[in-house]
């Protein structure tokens, strides 16, 4: 997702997909909420929305929640005036008034607090601002807040951590953004891509002009990489490329000098071995099975409000095919559906392309086998 400019990588169908919606954002002023893993590449797209809108040559302001203490975070975005607090010598525009006529991205609003939530939810009714310490509205501005997060805000709000009313002021447009185990047709492309990057210049020398003998990536060292699900997404990816194009002794990259983390081998010197980690796909699954609760209630809502990606949708029904061995309709109980939700369950899966071939998870005593 990451790439030079605000460019998106990639041609597999999620980043087609996720292509289109971020044109169709662009075309307006309306908030985007977007969503996804850490690592992502939220920003990114961020920046693609405003590249592509009617603000591309006004003032872009990232601002990230999380590392803002709640106190800082209030003077971050409104401002000061001069005595407000300690070490306020003077009058300090916020982030909000920087912005006037373009875009802010605050990054990670689901670590904000409630209170300033609050304070973000009346800028948003009014646009207006009232810097920290000052006694009336210091100015009206005309900004797009664009926001992201890595966090299902649905749980926070059930949670009582984030305000519903602020929750759907953000939620205009939103656009959720796949990790990379779920787009691996990817991998190859973002791979020469970061290694261009991290490689280019002239050199008169050996190396390649940054002081690295690195010039390519063997076959199976892709291959491996590709196999790998990556729980840092593009932004580890990125890193790992740029440590091996500095650390590289040799010109070509092999399977074996990729970090031990990234490629674990079984000691007769098989594939490598996926890394494995908690998704959200496993935490639905685990609220559908152990919890109890209903396919429509917990999974649904979310992929219509494009809160989950299509890839977490088909793993969720992987795993439930793969409870059931293969059968549709044992799957529809597993997800606490109704009998009379079967045609439904279908179609929906039909129309959204989440659908799997259950022959794939037979077995000889497979239970009432069914078709789709």
């Amino acid at each position: 997702m990451r790439s030079t400019g605000n460019t998106l990588v990639g041609t597999s169908a999620a980043i087609t997909d996720l292509k289109a919606e971020v044109t169709r954002a662009a075309r307006s002023d309306a908030k985007v909420l977007i969503t996804g893993e850490s690592g992502v590449g939220k920003e990114i797209v961020a920046r693609s929305i405003v590249a592509l809108s009617t603000r591309a040559d006004a003032t872009f302001v990232p601002v990230n929640c999380a590392g803002i203490p709640e106190t800082l975070l209030e003077s971050e975005l409104f401002g000061h005036v001069r005595g407000s607090f300690t070490g306020a010598h003077r009058d300090k525009p916020g982030k909000l008034e920087i912005a006037a006529g373009g875009t802010i991205f605050l990054d990670e609003i689901g670590e904000m607090t409630l209170r300033m939530q609050g304070l973000l939810l009346r800028f948003l009714e009014t646009g207006e601002i009232q810097k920290v310490g000052a006694e009336r509205i210091a100015a009206v501005v005309n900004v797009r807040v664009i926001t992201a997060t890595n966090r299902i805000l649905r749980d926070l709000i059930a949670h009582g951590q984030f305000r519903e009313d602020l929750f759907y002021r953000l939620n205009v447009i939103h656009i959720a953004v796949p990790p990379l185990r779920e787009r691996r047709d990817d991998i190859p492309l973002l791979i020469d891509h970061f290694l261009r990057r991290f490689t280019s210049g002239h050199s008169h020398g050996p190396g390649n002009g940054n002081g690295s003998m690195v010039r390519g990536i063997s076959a199976d060292a892709i291959a491996a990489m590709t196999e790998y699900s990556w729980p840092g997404n593009v932004r580890q990816l990125e890193n790992v490329i740029e440590r091996l194009v500095v650390t590289g002794p040799f010109a070509v990259i092999r399977s074996e000098d990729l970090p031990p983390e990234l490629l674990s081998r079984s000691s007769r010197g098989g594939r490598p071995v996926r890394e494995r980690r908690r998704t959200v796909a496993d935490e639905l699954f685990k609220k559908l099975v152990e919890d109890r609760e209903s396919f429509w209630t917990e999974v649904y809502p979310l992929y219509m409000d494009r809160e989950i990606t299509r890839g977490t949708v088909r793993e969720i029904v992987r795993k439930g095919l793969a409870e059931t061995r293969g059968s549709y309709k044992i799957v529809l109980r597993l997800f606490n559906m109704e009998g009379h939700d079967y045609k439904r369950f279908l179609h929906f899966l039909s129309k959204h392309r989440c659908q799997l071939p259950f022959k794939d998870y037979r077995q000889v005593s497979a239970p009432d086998q069914d078709s789709f």
